[in-house]
Order: C-alpha cells, then sequence, then structure tokens
C-alpha cells in the first residue's frame, strides 16, 4: 500500500529492533481504551441496558488479558462473546449485536484498519460493517481530541538513542499510522526511528499485522538473534517468534521496571549476543503471569 513506508525500509544496520507504541512506549493504552473506545463502542453498538458489563468485559480483552494489544475489530468482537455468554446480560435480555459481517471480513483480510474497512463497505453495503466503520472513525475523532500530552515511558527515549547507532527501529503497532506519527513527533522520538525514504518506519494497522511488517524488515537480510520485538502483549510475542526473532516484554502494571532493566541489562545482552536462550526465557516466564485468558467475573 502507498501508506506503508516499509515500501521504502532498507537494512542499514547490523540489528533490527520492533517496538510496540500503545502501553509499551507510551502509557495510553488506558486513557484510549477506558475514554475513547468503550464509550463510542456503547454508543454504537446500543449496549447502554448493560454498560457495565460491557465496560467490564472490553477492559479484560484489551488491557488485562491475553488479548490485551490486538486489533480492535478482533478484541472489540471478543469482548462482544464475553457479554453474550454472561448470565447478568442474559437475564436483561439485551441483544448483543453479532457484527458476523465484520467476523467474515476479519478472516479474509490482515490490513485490519479503516481504509481497508471502508474499501469493504462500499463493496459490500455490510450493515455490520459500517456499524463497525462509523465506531471505528468516532474512535479515532475522539482519539485526536483527547489524547494529547502522554509522554514515553521513563527511559524509552534513552533506549531508543541508545540503539539508533547499531540497530534499524521501527514501530510495530495496531494503532492507526496517523495516531501513531503523531505521538511519536509530539514527544519528538520519531527521530529514533529509521528513514524510510523520507518517512520514518512508523507502520500501524494500515501496513498490515505486526507479523507482516517485522517480518517484511526482518527479511532484509539481519543475522540470527539481530532482531528484537518490544512489546506488552502476546500478540507481539506471537508476531515475534513467527518471524524468528527475539521478544523482549514491557510488563503490563510495570512498564517502568521493565524499561529500567531493558535500559541498564537487556539491551547490551541483546547487541553482545546473550539474550537468547535462558535469559528470554525467564523474561518471557515472567511475562506470562500477568495476562490471563479467563475474566475474573468466571
Amino acid at each position: 500500500m502507498s501508506d506503508n513506508p516499509l515500501n521504502q525500509f532498507e537494512k542499514r544496520n547490523g540489528f533490527l529492533v520492533g517496538v510496540d507504541s500503545d502501553g509499551c512506549a507510551f502509557d495510553s493504552m488506558e486513557i484510549k481504551h477506558k475514554e475513547c473506545f468503550i464509550p463510542n463502542f456503547i454508543k454504537s453498538m446500543g449496549l447502554q441496558p448493560v454498560s457495565k458489563y460491557a465496560r467490564e468485559a472490553c477492559e479484560f480483552t484489551n488491557l488485562y488479558s491475553i488479548w490485551r494489544g490486538a486489533n480492535r475489530f478482533i478484541s472489540y468482537t471478543l469482548a462482544l462473546d464475553l457479554m453474550e455468554e454472561r448470565p447478568e446480560v442474559q437475564a436483561r435480555n439485551v441483544a448483543i449485536p453479532k457484527l458476523q459481517g465484520v467476523r467474515d471480513w476479519i478472516e479474509r483480510e490482515t490490513k485490519l484498519g479503516n481504509p481497508t474497512l471502508i474499501a469493504e463497505v462500499e463493496k459490500t453495503q455490510d450493515a455490520d460493517l459500517k456499524l463497525a466503520l462509523d465506531w471505528s472513525v468516532a474512535v479515532n475523532e475522539t482519539v485526536n481530541d483527547l489524547v494529547h500530552g502522554v509522554p514515553p515511558f521513563p527511559l524509552v527515549r534513552e533506549s531508543l538513542e541508545k540503539l539508533q547507532s547499531v540497530a534499524d527501529i521501527l514501530v510495530c503497532s495496531a494503532t492507526p499510522n496517523a495516531a501513531l506519527q503523531k505521538e511519536w513527533e509530539e514527544h519528538d522520538i520519531a527521530r529514533f526511528v529509521s528513514d524510510c525514504g523520507g518517512r520514518p518506519a512508523i507502520c500501524g494497522q494500515e501496513a498490515g499485522s505486526k507479523k507482516e511488517t517485522l517480518g517484511f524488515a526482518s527479511g532484509k537480510g539481519y543475522v540470527d538473534h539481530h532482531v528484537l520485538m518490544i512489546g506488552d502483549a502476546p500478540g507481539d510475542m506471537k508476531a515475534a517468534e513467527a518471524v524468528g526473532a527475539l521478544f523482549y516484554p514491557i510488563n503490563p502494571g510495570h512498564e517502568e521496571a521493565s524499561w529500567d532493566r531493558f535500559f541498564n541489562e537487556a539491551c547490551e545482552k541483546f547487541l553482545n549476543e546473550s539474550f537468547a536462550g535462558d535469559y528470554q526465557a525467564e523474561l518471557i516466564a515472567e511475562f506470562d503471569t500477568y495476562l490471563p485468558e479467563k475474566p475474573p467475573w468466571k
């Protein structure tokens, strides 16, 4: 796609580092989901009669579970499933939207963003897709209006600066490109990201899945154990594993400590090739304890 900066990405250094944005580089997950995504979701999907349970389900799938960090269309349809099976919701006789058209679209499309959704709505006139698009557009407008002045976590800037001279750096996120560009430029850290024909390698949902983004860049000729993904969600780890990259976890709720450990310890281990093996396994074992699969109300 023309909106994909990776079309101009070239290997310049011996190492490659992919960095997730929301909840990883920036402390923005809570404000975006609780103040932007969820209120618009309740309004768009007609969930006002069960708003308490809608909020709990959406917060669980997007913030406090193994689905944290997933694409919005995936994680919010999962929230609908959790709501539909909950006895308290069933007792209120509220029809929970199935959004089957959205689920079918998710199965056949990898670039799950508004541009591809707009094209699909125009082609199919599917009511579910139109509903999801209206919600997604409203979310982006609310994020643009509300979310600003949220800085990177401590030591993110210093870590990127340390890596810049020896590693190619790209943002690998499920957030829309425009929001990513705004946030990384607002806090003057876009300059640490690799240049792609005059644009920083800031790759959001329009560029494809995290697996696709990281896989495309890592295919430019990096040797084993020279590619690292930094992320705060199991999906980031799965993307790294899928393309043979290493993974450094930013533990949810302990982000400052995670970045401190990266800056003072893990970064050097990555660069001197002692990260893989037991060290990474210990980090992942700890990370796995933070995000459950079963919601607390079960």
